[in-house]
Formats: C-alpha cells, sequence, structure tokens
C-alpha cells in the first residue's frame, strides 16, 4: 500500500510537471502570437500615419509652392507698371494658367471629385490671382490688336469653363465619370501651363537674351512639378503624376535654356547701358554747346 502511495504521488508530481510545462508552453505560444499580431496592426498602423503624414506635408507643400508659382510673375508686372508698357512680354503664361487653375476648381468640386477641398483652394486663389495679372496686362499694353486678342482670348476661355461646368454636371451623373472627364481636361491644360513660358523660345533664340522670359515662373514651375509629381505617388494618382511629370521636364528645358543665354543678355544689357549713357553724354554737350552759343550772343550785343 504504501508503494502503491509512493508510486501515485510519483506520478501525480510527474503529470502536474507535464501539465504545467504544457500550460506555459500554450501561454507562451499565445503570449507571442497576440504580440505578434498587435505588433502587426501597431507596424500598419504607424505605417498608414507615416503615409498620411508625408501626404500631407506634400500636399500642403504643394499648396505653398502653387502660391509661389502664381505670385511668381510679380516682379515682372512691377517692371511692367513702373514703365507703363507690357513691352515683348508674352500674355500665354497668364492666360493659360488661368484656364489651367479653372478646371482644377472644376475637378476639386465635391460633385465631381470628392474630398479636394485644398484643390479647390488652390487653384481658386489662383484663379483670381491670375485675372488680376490679365488685367494690368489689358491696361498697360500699348498694341491696341494685342490687347483686342488677349480679351478674346480671355472671353473664350470664360465660355468654354462655362460649358464644360454645365455639360459634365448635365450629361455625367457619376462622381467617377466626371472625375474621368474633367481629370483629362485637367492634364491637358496643366502640361500648357508648364510649357507656356517657351512661348518665347524663339525671340530668346533669336535675340540671344532671356530678358522676357520670366526666370522666377520657370523656377516657381518647376517645384511646383516636382512637389505634386512626389504627392502623386502617396497614393498613385495618374490625373496628377502625368502632367506634372511632364511639367517638371518643361521646367527644366527653360532653367536650360535660361542658363545658356544668361551671360549674353547681361552684355546685352551692358551695352545698351552704355549705348544710353553715351547718348546722354552727348546731349549734353549739344546742350552745352548751344548754352555758349547764347552766352557770345549776348556778349557781342554788349559790344
Amino acid at each position: 500500500m504504501v508503494s502503491l502511495f509512493i508510486q501515485a504521488l510519483i506520478f501525480t508530481k510527474y503529470y502536474l510537471k507535464a501539465l504545467f510545462s504544457l500550460s506555459l508552453s500554450l501561454f507562451l505560444f499565445y503570449f507571442f502570437a497576440f504580440m505578434l499580431v498587435i505588433s502587426f496592426f501597431f507596424l500598419m498602423f504607424f505605417t498608414c500615419m507615416i503615409k498620411l503624414m508625408w501626404g500631407f506635408f506634400f500636399l500642403f507643400s504643394g499648396n505653398i509652392i502653387s502660391l509661389f508659382l502664381f505670385l511668381s510673375p510679380v516682379p515682372t508686372f512691377v517692371r511692367i507698371v513702373k514703365k507703363r508698357s507690357v513691352e515683348q512680354f508674352s500674355p500665354a503664361p497668364y492666360l493659360v494658367t488661368l484656364v489651367n487653375c479653372s478646371v482644377w476648381v472644376l475637378f476639386g468640386l465635391p460633385m465631381v471629385h470628392p474630398h479636394s477641398i485644398l484643390v479647390v483652394t488652390i487653384n481658386g486663389t489662383g484663379t483670381a490671382i491670375e485675372l488680376v495679372y490679365i488685367a494690368l496686362f489689358l491696361f498697360y499694353s500699348n498694341n491696341k490688336k494685342q490687347r483686342l486678342r488677349v480679351f478674346l482670348a480671355l472671353l473664350v476661355e470664360l465660355i468654354f469653363i462655362a460649358l464644360v461646368t454645365i455639360l459634365v454636371l448635365t450629361l455625367l451623373h457619376t462622381t467617377k465619370q466626371r472625375s474621368m472627364v474633367v481629370g483629362i481636361i485637367c492634364i491637358l491644360f496643366n502640361v500648357m501651363m508648364y510649357a507656356s513660358p517657351l512661348a518665347v523660345m524663339k525671340l530668346v533664340i533669336t535675340t540671344k537674351s532671356v530678358e522676357y522670359m520670366p526666370f522666377f515662373l520657370s523656377l516657381a514651375s518647376f517645384g511646383n512639378g516636382v512637389a505634386w509629381f512626389t504627392y502623386a505617388f502617396l497614393p498613385f494618382d495618374e490625373f496628377i503624376i502625368i502632367p506634372n511629370g511632364l511639367g517638371t521636364v518643361f521646367s527644366m528645358g527653360q532653367l536650360i535654356l535660361y542658363a545658356c543665354y544668361y551671360k549674353s543678355t547681361q552684355r546685352i544689357k551692358a551695352a545698351r547701358q552704355q549705348e544710353g549713357k553715351g547718348e546722354l553724354d552727348m546731349s549734353e554737350v549739344v546742350v552745352s554747346g548751344d548754352s555758349r552759343k547764347i552766352g557770345n550772343g549776348h556778349q557781342g550785343s554788349e559790344i
């Protein structure tokens, strides 16, 4: 009996020990599995947060750079106001940017492409700024034909935007269809906006001068293209990546063209200033000569 009792105790001991080991193993297994699942969810959460933070960063930086893009022609218009003439500056960049901003405002409307309020705000601001530029261009244009062409182009753009808005909102009934149609139009005009400073490329190559090719506009276009091109990957958006990728290439071409003709532009400006100074010296000689003649005449009359 005693031996049986001792064997039972030993068996119970090993049984409890095995049960404890098994329970501990199961506990550790489920604990590590639970921790692995929690770690996976935390990793996914932080990945999404980082992605959202980068998205908002590029979105806000893109909006800020876009604002600089819209304000970059200010030095050009300060010069126009001071000289009270548009000289040989082209109105193409401002007309194209106006219609580009207008179609992007349409694209960002909730009934066309939901959750795009920042697209509406920045392009609405750009539309107002471009209207001011065009008004100044019309006011200081000394060429009546050029003024008429700019006014007619502005009228055609306004009619075009009104027609597109009416047709899109009445004929297309889903946001997916509206986004597709307006997005394609946005791509076309966005590429035209980036390429518009190249409208004076013939003048630049002919005169070997970039005086009438606004540098800040090209630089801001390059920065704007890079920012929005990067943002388009978070997530991938073909309506943003295509025009801004091409815009980055066009803007880089403008900057390269500017670098090629920068030195010759400075020589031309220096020669023009020297020529103006020479004409001023000649006028002083003529005036002083006339004054001497008048003085001699007075002396003769006194004698």
